[in-house]
């Protein structure tokens, strides 16, 4: 038996890593990463126009308090950099991301921007994740039995419930959760994300915590997204239970069971993973509904008070935030459904 030479090693890893980053999917990684760059650029360029567009400012607001002199407004003015035209003022901040990945200083909080993300960014997630868990394990089963149960007492019943859910706005959803909690308090807790003893409690206790506490957000967010996707489940799997092959695996005399979850099943769930990416992002951007009415410190409050408060850099970094987490959907999305249909080529995906 010949052992391999250094070289001959070194050679066969050369020539893995030219088979890996030559492979279908790296490179369809690196052209998506470098559009989403070219995305975050634009964006970030089109939202910096409008906030100077919009009318007033922070120093406006701040003027108007009579505890707070001229000099003083001049001084933040300069400090801030906001004594600089638009564009010299969207350059810098550019440049400091781009280098330092420092998106400015909180005009509201006097704190670097980047810090303020990193502490309401896994809130925000935690909520996000666990109500397209929750949604997903909830309305692909009711789905399909609906579809399977096609105008039966129990497809009825479903597609009301689904109606209902869509038709319900989120805040009424929230006040509606909230007067539940309050009819069932203490058992429902209403506000922030851990109780007053959390750092006293174990590690399995502390995480107990956290999943009383968002018992009541994560519906709020979930009720929505769940009907919508029940709806889709049933018209998909519908659709694809009428197609040929179905009656064909039928007439070769497979069982329904298979040929509802082997091969229908599989078809008709890929439209709604295309879907998985732009709900991600929708959860994200819509979870401020929820994190308002629980008090749950998360990104979306942060985002209202900052637009509120039309706090320049807070802003930009929260828009860019949420683009760059329907890129990251969205990718992870075509991902996915190349995972569960190896038949579907990545380049033509868009």
């Amino acid at each position: 038996m010949t052992q391999s030479t250094p070289s001959d090693q070194f050679s066969d890893r050369l020539s893995g890593l030219q088979s890996l980053l030559t492979s279908e999917t790296v490179l369809y990684i690196i052209k998506r990463v470098l559009q989403g760059l070219l995305t975050l650029l634009l964006a970030s360029a089109l939202s910096f126009a409008i906030i100077q567009l919009a009318p007033g400012s922070y120093l406006d607001t701040l003027s108007q308090n009579p505890k707070i002199s001229p000099e003083t407004l001049a001084q933040f003015k300069q400090e801030f950099g906001l004594d600089q035209p638009p564009l010299v003022q969207y350059w810098r901040w550019l440049v400091q991301v781009v280098t330092r990945f420092n998106f400015g200083t909180s005009f509201v909080y006097s704190r670097p921007v980047t810090s303020l993300l990193v502490e309401r960014v896994p809130a925000t997630l935690l909520l996000a994740i666990s109500s397209i868990l929750i949604t997903w394990a909830i309305a692909i089963p009711l789905g399909i039995l609906s579809a399977v149960k096609q105008n039966q007492l129990s497809d009825k019943i479903l597609r009301v419930l689904s109606y209902l859910g869509q038709g319900f706005p989120s805040f009424i959803t929230a006040l509606c959760l909230l007067v539940i909690a309050q009819m069932l308090s203490p058992y429902l807790p209403v506000g922030d994300m851990t109780s007053v003893n959390h750092y006293e409690l174990s590690p399995i206790g502390k995480i107990l915590d956290i999943a009383w506490h968002m018992i009541l957000p994560t519906i709020a967010l979930s009720i929505t997204s769940f009907a919508g996707l029940q709806r889709l489940m049933r018209g998909q799997l519908l659709d694809v239970l009428r197609q040929d092959y179905i009656q064909t695996a039928r007439a070769k005399g497979l069982s329904e069971d298979k040929v509802i979850y082997v091969h229908a099943l599989r078809n008709a769930i890929n439209p709604l993973i295309t879907l998985l990416g732009f709900e991600f992002a929708g959860l994200l951007s819509g979870a401020f509904i929820a994190e308002f009415f629980f008090n749950w410190p998360g990104l979306g409050r942060l985002i209202l008070q900052a637009v509120t408060a039309q706090d320049l850099y807070l802003v930009m970094g929260s828009l860019i935030m949420g683009a760059a987490m329907l890129i990251i959907g969205n990718l992870l999305a075509d991902l996915l459904l190349k995972v569960v249909d190896p038949r579907i080529k990545l380049e033509d995906l868009k």
